[in-house]
């Protein structure tokens, strides 16, 4: 960390003194701009051939953006996706000469013709101290000025397609910035820093945590762990976090783990470790993988900690379930619904169901078999299964081990999932072979117990995806 201070330091220096070479003072640093005025500095920035000139203009940039109110930011995203394409007719002239005579540095030239200059852009504003967190929060405005384009009444194509490619032009730098190799795993106890632990109480989002006394009881026990990567460019800032319960036992339901009351157990009587909870901190982060290397990482770490863990699960939401039941319980034909499950299904519409004992069997009987379904036959358009959670675990080479009802009775569980909850296992002998079946084939590794409960008289698979395309 020491090394980061200096290499912090040391940019500091060069943009003051950067300062000097481009007239600007430390009170111009914070003076306002329109959004007009912040274009014509990003044309001057990657114009620009010196370093220290150049950290000084991309640092007031990326001042100046944050001092701007959201209508200022979106005119300001709108002008650079717009503005800074690709020079097009340079493009046109290197497939020219390409096709002329073929060779690798021609397609090289091609390739760097065809570059967005807001690539560049990117990559100059990065030069500045905090860069890097300061285009993570650039990305996030992007995602609110697409999801408001979409939302209006007369979407622009053109400026549409502008947006996608520059946010595409981030996730690349992102996916190139964010490597495993920069990564560090960091353990997270009742020692760390506070003000990491308040951005883990605030970042939580599978099951908050209601104040710091609620975070001691997940992180303190001697049968919780925590962690969590860093990147040295966001020191302080977690790109994602996983919660850990050591067990003897596959857990089926959440309320145990986080109960305050419950006894905890000493390491060396565990053989099970629960993962409970990953959450993704950085939202303009989004399309930059951190999980797979996270959970590997950590099962590396927690078996040599505790050599007698022999077991890895997850204990996972279903977040798009409820949603998906409620299309399949209005259908003229539903696809993964027999028609006695649907007249069964009509206890769900009464928020007390869970209480009354005999009706929630009779709704265990139907809903299980509907979550098989969901699991195992309901696609998406690309043809991947439609739950989130099930896409990233089954793509990281974990089976699909239970399904567990009323596993979470939360407000939040039975809103998103009518209570249900699965385990993902992580068979550490067939996380490869699992991974290479669903990337190759889109196949839904699944224990026995789970396709048992498919019902047999459901239409094709194929009817399924054309449905839900």
């Amino acid at each position: 960390m020491a090394a980061i201070s200096f290499f912090g330091d040391l940019l500091q220096t060069i943009s003051e003194r950067g300062r000097d070479l481009i007239g600007i003072g430390r009170g111009d640093m914070t003076s306002r701009a329109s959004a007009g005025d912040l274009v014509k500095l990003c044309e001057d920035l990657i114009s620009r051939r010196g370093e220290a000139s150049g950290v000084a203009l991309a640092r007031l940039i990326l001042d100046r953006y944050a001092s701007f109110g959201q209508a200022e930011r979106y005119a300001f995203l709108r002008a650079i996706a717009l503005d800074f394409d690709a020079d097009h007719e340079a493009v046109d002239e290197a497939i020219a000469a390409y096709r002329a005579a073929p060779s690798r540095a021609r397609l090289g030239s091609l390739h760097e013709a065809a570059e967005p200059r807001s690539q560049e852009l990117i990559r100059r504003l990065n030069l500045a101290r905090g860069g890097t967190l300061s285009l993570v929060r650039m990305r996030e405005d992007l995602f609110d000025l697409r999801r408001a384009l979409r939302a209006g009444d007369e979407a622009d194509p053109a400026l549409m397609d502008a947006v996608d490619s520059l946010d595409s032009d981030f996730e690349h730098l992102f996916a190139s910035w964010f490597n495993r190799g920069f990564l560090v795993l960091r353990h997270i106890d009742w020692t760390t820093p506070a003000h990491i632990l308040e951005k883990i109480i605030r970042y939580e989002a599978v099951h908050a945590i209601a104040d710091w006394d609620d975070l001691r009881a997940r992180i303190e026990p001697p049968d919780r762990r925590c962690f969590a990567f860093f990147h040295p460019a966001l020191a302080d800032e977690p790109l994602i976090f996983v919660e850990v319960a050591l067990t003897d036992q596959i857990a089926p339901a959440i309320a145990p783990i986080l109960s305050r009351e419950r006894k905890p157990l000493q390491p060396q009587a565990a053989n099970t470790a629960v993962f409970y909870s990953i959450s993704n901190c950085q939202k303009g982060l989004a399309g930059v993988t951190f999980g797979n290397f996270l959970i590997k990482q950590v099962v590396e770490d927690l078996t040599r900690e505790v050599p007698t863990l022999k077991t890895f699960v997850t204990l996972s939401p279903v977040p798009g379930f409820a949603a998906w039941l409620a299309r399949e319980r209005r259908a003229d034909s539903p696809q993964g619904l027999l028609p006695e499950d649907v007249e069964v299904l009509r206890a769900l519409d009464d928020p007390n169901w869970p209480a009354d004992k005999a009706r929630a069997e009779t709704v265990r009987r139907a809903l299980i078999p509907a979550a098989a379904a969901y699991f195992l036959r309901a696609k998406n358009e690309r043809g991947r299964p439609l739950d989130p959670v099930a896409r990233f675990h089954l793509g990281n080479g974990a089976r699909l081990d239970r399904i567990n009802f009323l596993g979470d009775t939360s407000k939040k569980g039975l809103a998103q999932s009518h209570g249900l909850m699965v385990n993902y296992l992580y068979d550490l002998a067939a996380i490869e072979r699992n991974h290479e079946t669903y990337a190759n084939l889109g196949t839904v590794v699944a224990a026995p117990a789970v396709t048992r409960e498919l019902r047999a008289k459901l239409p094709p698979p194929r009817a399924v995806v054309l449905a839900e395309a």
